[in-house]
């Protein structure tokens, strides 16, 4: 079975609070982007136990602890029945770049082997099991807009339509990991509610919803500054980091814009949402 992982987008992202457990609570807004991996689960020779091959991007550490192969044996660990497969991930989507691309790809094999064998766990379900592979694997499996709450795994309904939206999205080859991001939040209330931010039209939400990664990281990498600084140049309604970074994507109402001229080791998605 063939699928193709998307990535998503963050409108607005505010580290509320830190939890007993020593996560965070965040409130965000998920948005599918249509810029995707490819992947393929296919059962395996007889004899031959679960493995993966990896092509495109390099993904760091042992294929063998990768999200898609964890996410076929916790399946697996449920249903014994399930065979070993092949697993097979071209990897397009840019990693470290706030764009959920690893937790796409878990997901995306989660609701592949639900299919291909048939094993009719619910929606609900399968959220439940792509919780247990990271915060926001569990959004992936519905894959529409949502409201993001708690650790980024709890979901609320959110009325937004972006469709025919313009979307640039810029990876200046900077990967930025999680603990660094985390090391220079103060976690803090917003001075605007996100629901209400994003009910108004996409010209104020310049003014009115932010990253709160941004205010750490941006000092520390100025090119993400200076992405977004050309993004609005370029006439984009709203420009943000997505998630932790680095990737930084902008907006247009009326469409896609002319193509920006950006620097050879820069990776560029532009498209409508």
């Amino acid at each position: 079975m063939l699928v193709f992982p998307n990535a998503k987008l963050n409108l607005g992202l505010y580290i509320t609070e830190r939890r007993p457990d020593g996560f965070h609570n965040l409130e965000s807004v998920f948005l599918p982007l249509p810029w995707t991996d490819a992947l393929e689960i296919l059962p395996a020779e007889p004899g031959h136990a679960t493995s993966i091959a990896l092509t495109g991007r390099p993904i760091p550490g042992d294929p063998a602890t990768n999200l898609c192969v964890r996410a076929y044996e916790l399946l697996q660990a449920d249903f014994p029945q399930l065979p070993s497969v092949q697993i097979y991930l071209h990897k397009i989507v840019p990693i470290g770049a706030g764009l959920g691309g690893g937790s796409a790809d878990a997901a995306f094999a989660l609701k592949a082997t639900n299919e291909l064998f048939g094993l009719n766990i619910s929606a609900a379900g399968l959220e439940e099991c792509a919780r247990r592979l990271g915060s926001d694997c569990a959004f992936f499996i519905q894959n529409k807009p949502v409201l993001a709450v708690e650790r980024g795994d709890v979901f609320q309904e959110i009325n937004l339509n972006l469709s025919g939206t313009g979307c640039v999205v810029v990876y200046p080859n900077l990967h930025i990991s999680t603990p660094e991001a985390f090391a220079g939040i103060t976690p803090r209330q917003p001075a605007h509610g996100l629901r209400e931010a994003l009910a108004q039209p996409l010209g104020t939400w310049r003014n009115t919803v932010r990253n709160d990664f941004e205010l750490s990281l941006a000092p520390r990498h100025p090119v993400l500054a200076a992405i977004k600084q050309q993004l609005y140049a370029a006439g984009a309604a709203y420009a943000s980091l997505s998630g932790s970074g680095s990737a930084v994507y902008g907006l247009w109402a009326a469409g896609v814009p002319a193509a920006m001229p950006w620097p050879a080791e820069y990776t560029v998605w532009q498209g409508v949402l």
